[in-house]
């Protein structure tokens, strides 16, 4: 019984890791990779593609290779899984659903900041 157990423990800890053995990036990192991949594209879009002394495009790739780089991630793993949850949108599904969860979340805490910050003037 101790050794269906302990079988059983692994499994799910090897299921829960971070990369599964295809390359995968699992739901909570590929959630966190492209939370910032995104906050990314809406820097370069708002503020660099202003700057006329500097290429979006470079400024931006340079920006996602920082953030492979702080996630350790590589980029080819990134898009590989960014195609695989693509094509599985249910799984998608749950991660978009969850950035917006704190997307709204990060909104409501800033709102009530800015109110609280208001009130102690």
């Amino acid at each position: 019984m101790k050794k269906i157990f302990v079988i059983i423990l692994m499994l799910s800890i090897a299921g829960c890791s971070e990369n599964n053995s295809d390359g995968i990036l699992a739901k909570e990192k590929m959630q966190a990779v492209m939370w910032d991949i995104i906050g990314a594209d809406f820097f370069t879009e708002q503020f660099i593609k202003k700057d006329t002394l500097k290429n979006a495009r470079i400024e931006n790739m340079q920006l996602q290779n920082k953030i492979f780089a702080l996630h350790k991630v590589s980029r080819a793993d990134y898009y590989k899984s960014y195609d695989y949850y693509i094509a599985h949108t249910d799984l998608m599904r749950v991660i978009l659903d969850s950035m917006t969860a704190k997307a709204e979340r990060d909104r409501t805490k800033m709102m009530e900041e800015q109110h609280g910050s208001k009130q102690t003037k």
